[in-house]
């Protein structure tokens, strides 16, 4: 094998675009040639694995490039270096063959391969006899890629990756590198400009912000004890179990006492015994993802793949995983697939094209957030995120994905003014390639993950949001996108404002309570209170209650019971539940001490009773998703403003709900009621357990004639169910 002199001197400069042609081992008619570099060596000797000398090799440049031949064919081969009277030992990445297989390539091509993270990114594995890590990252359009880190003193002639160019696809095997290593791809696009050192896309973990290299970690964890757990969500309807979900901000939930994030071990301490002390059924955490910024709380990701190393080692968020599920509480995850950020590091212009986003911005670009918009119509990259949903489900068991912004992904003119979108080939603004990916998406997750959920947070009236992404063949292109649930943004909107409402302005607004209720049924809905109804400027759900401080919290129980009431899955923002006062900051933990005060704590043991409720009694739960299961009862007292509603289910006792949202006491109301007999009082807001005034109906009342004459206490909810 003699290679040009042109040949050897872009392989010392790193440039040359196909190393493995001259490094390595290499067949020929006189024997087996090999040619090494070896930073730092004077002399070489090559040895097999298990340790047969090879040969020696001669120093032929002094840039350190070795040659010679050995007596033995093609294998992977180990040097013993030595200089200035010591000695190393150095394996070959160039000896060992690759790593990814036809079938890959196949699949990956196809975009279909549903199994990238175990292919794509940096995996820990034994190859051809040895240990290190298989390097493989998605480059189609670069001329060159390297793999640069802490074990090569980031220099990118030193691990140049072979091109699998069929699919673009650059990979390497470094053998004796193990966890915990940081590293970065250095890419030479095809202009043969050098682009800034990139983070790897399928990165396991990070170096904490604000350093910015992929770190080789082994992901989550192998000893699961959560089959038990696992085993229900998959054998139950969701639509038709109670399902109430604590969203939290992993940052800010509480802090150690320097004020910095607690690591998942610690949250897993303190976090989950208290989730199963109120009784809620899932925590939902705010996107986890690596970031580089902690006031985007996680919505402009650059590390999909990587638990943020600000809470420690990937492993402890599976051990947090692992822990809520044995205390039989989900785990639901914040995913943002509708857009990401443009810090050079990370996706874009990634290999010196628009690889992960669109070039034209009134495709590509987010006016709202200032980020890029992935390209879902190509195929790799939707691979790429049906993928990172199916990691979190297989690789951390978690329970569920709220996919953020769903509406700006399906409409190509979110945000944006005439001229500033391009409309689709039938001349609409659906983005039909966001649909196809997020059907995709949901069908994978279902089809693999029995008891996966998925929810949308989707702002528009966009069609069967929650109806099954069934395949279909021929006709108009189906806009069923397969999601679980959806977030019922209308019920947010609407009953926040009305409780903003003085109670004597109620009366002219009661249908910002009754209108929610014509479309509850028309998706599986999830009610949500959540982060974003607490910030940039909005204060807290205490604050946005109308009147003084014992009005403020009168109607927020009193709301807090509604809700609970109200037909769909619930879910409440940290810090609520004990009615924090001030605006969330992600800069600090909540406000704690508040609960030191009868008032807030009557609230978060509202919230806890109300839970409890809610999960022992299927009429309130059983026909959430179900209009067969609700029946007004008074709907058109907008003069008291008060509301009344049947909820119910097969084989157990109706629940009625009746709301007093005036400061005015109404005794002797008539309720009509379905059952003659007696109906106990399972709840009241107004109870003094709760900070009320403790007015109500001595447990019970007495139904006759098909009415009930019942006490109201002044803004407060009661629930009756009927007994015997």
């Amino acid at each position: 094998m003699n290679p040009s002199q042109s040949a050897i001197e872009s392989l010392l400069q790193g440039t040359h675009a196909d190393p493995f042609a001259l490094l390595g081992a290499h067949a020929g008619p006189t024997g087996t040639h090999v040619r090494a570099m070896l930073p730092g060596a004077e002399q070489a000797e090559a040895f097999a694995l298990g340790g047969e000398f090879l040969g020696m090799l001669g120093k032929v440049d002094e840039r350190f490039l070795f040659e010679g031949r050995i007596s033995a064919p093609p294998q992977p081969i180990r040097y013993r270096c030595a200089a200035d009277g010591r000695d190393w030992l150095v394996t070959d990445p160039y000896t060992f063959g690759p790593v990814l297989g036809p079938l890959d390539d196949l699949l990956i091509a196809e975009g279909t391969h549903q199994r990238l993270f175990d292919k794509l990114g940096a995996h820990i594995i034994e190859h051809e006899g040895a240990k290190g890590v298989h390097f493989a990252v998605w480059a189609p359009n670069a001329r060159i890629v390297s793999v640069v880190g802490d074990f090569n003193d980031w220099d990118p002639k030193r691990h140049v990756m072979r091109s699998r160019r069929d699919i673009g696809v650059w990979e390497i095997f470094i053998p004796d590198i193990g966890d915990y290593r940081a590293y970065k791809y250095h890419i030479v696009g095809g202009d043969g400009a050098v682009q800034p050192l990139k983070a790897d896309p399928f990165a396991f973990m990070s170096e904490v912000r604000p350093d910015t290299a992929s770190v080789t970690a082994y992901p989550a964890k192998l000893d699961w004890g959560d089959e038990a757990h696992r085993a229900h969500w998959a054998a139950v309807d969701p639509r038709k179990v109670p399902i109430s979900i604590y969203e939290v901000h992993a940052g800010s939930w509480q802090r150690d006492p320097w004020n910095w994030f607690l690591n998942w071990d610690d949250l897993a301490d303190r976090l989950i015994p208290y989730v199963v002390d109120m009784g809620f059924t899932h925590i939902e955490f705010l996107p986890i993802s690596e970031h580089p910024y902690d006031p985007s709380w996680g919505y402009q990701t650059t590390g999909l793949f990587a638990p943020s190393s600000r809470f420690g080692e990937p492993a402890g968020f599976a051990r947090f995983v692992d822990g809520a599920h044995r205390a039989g509480v989900g785990v639901i995850l914040d995913w943002v697939p509708a857009h990401f950020p443009t810090d050079e590091h990370g996706l874009i212009r990634f290999d010196g094209t628009a690889l992960y986003e669109h070039e034209d911005p009134r495709l590509g670009y987010h006016p709202d957030w200032k980020t890029l918009i992935y390209n879902f119509g190509r195929r790799e990259v939707s691979s790429f995120l049906v993928n990172n949903a199916l990691f979190w489900a297989e690789r951390y068991h978690v329970d569920g994905l709220r996919v953020d912004a769903v509406a700006s992904m399906l409409y190509r003119d979110y945000s944006r003014k005439e001229g500033e979108w391009i409309p689709n080939p039938q001349g609409g603004r659906e983005n039909w390639e966001a649909v196809d990916f997020l059907r995709a998406t949901n069908r994978a997750l279902y089809g693999q993950h029995p008891g996966f959920m998925t929810i949308a947070e989707e702002s528009t009236a966009w069609p069967g949001v929650t109806q099954p992404a069934y395949d279909v063949q021929g006709g108009e292109r189906p806009s069923a996108l397969g999601f679980g649930f959806k977030w019922n943004m209308g019920f947010m909107h609407d009953t926040l404002r009305y409780m903003h409402r003085d109670p004597a302005h109620r009366r002219y607004h009661h249908d910002d309570i009754t209108f929610g209720l014509m479309y509850a049924f028309s998706e599986n809905f999830v009610l949500p209170l959540s982060h974003d109804e607490v910030v940039h400027g909005k204060g807290s759900l205490l604050g946005k209650m109308s009147g003084d401080d014992w009005q403020q919290f009168a109607n927020l129980r009193a709301y807090y019971a509604l809700m609970w009431g109200y037909p769909g899955k619930k879910l409440l923002f940290m810090g609520q539940e004990f009615a924090q006062r001030r605006e969330w900051s992600e800069e600090r933990a909540l406000d704690w001490e508040l609960r030191d005060a009868p008032a807030h704590e009557g609230v978060r043991s509202l919230v806890k009773d109300l839970n409890r409720l809610y999960r022992e009694k299927p009429a309130l739960h059983a026909g959430d998703c179900d209009a067969a299961c609700f029946e007004w009862l008074i709907v058109d007292d907008a003069e008291n403003s008060v509301f009344a509603w049947l909820r119910k289910a097969p084989g157990a006792r109706p629940v009625a709900v009746i709301a007093n949202m005036t400061p005015a006491l109404r005794g002797d109301y008539r309720v009509p009621l379905p059952h003659e007999g007696t109906w106990n009082e399972i709840l009241n807001s107004d109870s003094v357990h709760y900070g009320g005034s403790g007015t109500g109906n001595l447990g019970q009342v007495e139904v006759s004639g098909g009415a009930a004459r019942v006490t109201l206490p002044p803004l407060a909810t009661v629930m009756l169910e009927y007994g015997s």
